[in-house]
């Protein structure tokens, strides 16, 4: 029983203890007794603050003219926005009050224009009448009939005009062909083995045609009736054809020389026949014939009406955007 008396007793002087360290002022010396601050103030403190000193106060003048400067800045920065949001809303004002005028224009000419026409006007009194058209939209209108039509005649025009130069160089080179095929064989005749002093130059011509010249047959055959008729009687014995087919040894020799004769026209037609072809379709040639200068002078005519019909369509375009911009600020 006394030691639990001890045990409490010591207890209760342990937290003796603790109480008392606990108000123990340990900051500058070792006290128990706590520190009390005062509230009052001095009059020495107090003189500190005092106006005179206060003002010349080295510190309270840096601080106080940081304080000016920095205002200063602030009031600044804030007046020049204060400056572009009053620009800003004046060219929005001014903008708004052009619109207002513009509308109050329109409307004032509007009311004019309706003020002069009738209001006591009845359905049978409507006459009708054909709407003036200014110049730009009749010579638009005219250049765009003028298009279609030259549109549509253009491209039978020029395949007229290059059907009509190539058959006329095919024509052209088929004739010059034949002629010169005829005089070849006419010429060839002429010189086998006087052929052309025994029956004559006359019916050598006769007999060369447009339709025979290339048929070595014929011309075969035109020969040998020839020699027939001439040598084989013996009273041209002394002729140099008669001479020449009687003496020759081999008549076959000169037949074959014979049926050569359509070769060499074929020849020479094909080479002057090709040659004018040639010559006929050239550059030259097609921009000097007549309808192809027609063609060209037409074509040229027709880019120019396109041209004009294009300027005359925009202009009109952006005229009609004016009007709906007007007529849109308008309804605003």
């Amino acid at each position: 029983m006394n030691s639990i008396y001890l045990y409490n007793a010591q207890h209760y002087i342990k937290l003796y203890n603790n109480t008392l360290e606990r108000n123990v002022n340990t900051h500058k010396k070792p006290s128990i007794t706590p520190r009390h601050i005062q509230t009052t103030r001095l009059l020495c403190e107090c003189e500190l603050f005092a106006p005179q000193n206060y003002d010349n106060d080295p510190e309270i003048k840096r601080v106080m003219q940081q304080f000016y400067d920095r205002t200063t800045q602030r009031f600044q920065e804030y007046d020049e926005k204060l400056q572009e949001k009053r620009q800003i809303y004046k060219d929005k004002c001014d903008k708004e009050i052009q619109k207002i005028i513009l509308k109050d224009k329109l409307e004032k000419e509007l009311t004019e224009k309706f003020a002069i026409l009738q209001t006591d006007i009845h359905s049978d009194a409507i006459p009708t009448c054909v709407c003036e058209k200014s110049i730009a939209d009749k010579v638009e209108k005219s250049c765009l009939k003028c298009g279609k039509n030259l549109g549509g005649f253009i491209p039978g025009l020029g395949l007229i005009g290059g059907t009509a130069v190539y058959a006329a160089a095919v024509k052209s080179a088929t004739d010059l062909g034949i002629k010169i095929g005829i005089q070849t064989a006419v010429s060839e005749l002429m010189g086998l083995s006087g052929l052309g002093n025994l029956i004559g130059s006359t019916k050598i011509k006769n007999f060369v045609t447009s339709t025979n010249y290339l048929k070595k047959m014929d011309i075969v055959n035109f020969v040998q009736e020839a020699n027939i008729t001439m040598c084989s009687d013996g009273n041209n014995a002394s002729e140099l054809f008669c001479y020449s087919v009687n003496n020759s040894g081999n008549p076959s020799i000169l037949f074959q020389r014979v049926a050569r004769i359509a070769e060499i026209a074929q020849e020479n037609g094909a080479q002057a026949a090709s040659g004018k072809f040639a010559e006929m379709t050239s550059v030259s040639a097609i921009f000097s014939d007549p309808v192809v200068i027609s063609a060209i002078v037409v074509v040229t005519i027709a880019v120019i009406l396109l041209i004009i019909y294009l300027i005359l369509r925009y202009r009109r375009k952006k005229k009609m955007k004016k009007k709906l911009q007007y007529i849109k600020l308008l309804e605003e």
